[in-house]
């Protein structure tokens, strides 16, 4: 029996995510951001292998973070322009999840579905935060995939990686409407 939401339906056809920069104090506290991880967790996840995990990134850890981003900007000879966007984000930034992927050595699951459901957490966070009334965004970027940056700063090991740095706090301004997909080129119909 199927049964219809219209208000969530909405929200899903009307979601847009933040920019960090529009993101401000408060954030959610212990309590609220529990709830937002729980119902991030609801994830698909073949084989129930939980190929994810949490790391809540409060303001003393991003500024730290930040530092370590100029850090690595500069060893790796990056201008003075992209070494301030690497340190921008963590900068701004009040609040912030990492979702990490854990690759699970599971011959029946293979690592791209891990791949998918670490994906799914990190949409799944952002949807729960805006539908709690909180400003969110998903961001990635070159320090995500950067190994020096991510084992010293974040703590992962070899079969760690960053899935998405999930920014949270109060919305400031409404992002403007961004050009979506025209579903029709995107979409095939099969009847057979």
């Amino acid at each position: 029996m199927s049964v219809s939401n219209p208000v969530a339906l909405d929200f899903l056809l009307t979601r847009r995510s933040h920019p960090v920069k529009t993101l401000d104090l408060p954030v959610p506290d212990t309590a609220e951001l529990t709830t937002l991880l729980t119902a991030a967790a609801r994830c698909p996840d073949h084989g129930k292998l939980e190929p994810w995990r949490f790391i809540v990134l409060q303001k003393p850890a991003l500024e730290r973070l930040a530092d370590l981003a100029e850090a690595r900007a500069v060893a790796a000879e990056m201008d003075a322009a992209q070494t301030a966007k690497a340190r921008r984000q963590f900068d701004l930034g009040n609040l912030a999840v990492a979702v990490v992927e854990i690759r699970r050595s599971v011959e029946r699951i293979p690592a791209i579905e891990q791949t998918y459901s670490a994906g799914a957490v990190c949409l799944g966070l952002v949807n729960a935060a805006l539908a709690a009334g909180w400003g969110a965004g998903w961001l990635s970027g070159w320090l995500a995939h950067d190994r020096d940056f991510v084992e010293h700063g974040l703590g992962l090991n070899a079969k760690e990686r960053v899935a998405g740095l999930i920014y949270l706090g109060t919305r400031t301004v409404t992002p403007p409407e961004r050009p979506r997909p025209n579903i029709d080129a995107v979409t095939t119909w099969m009847a057979e």
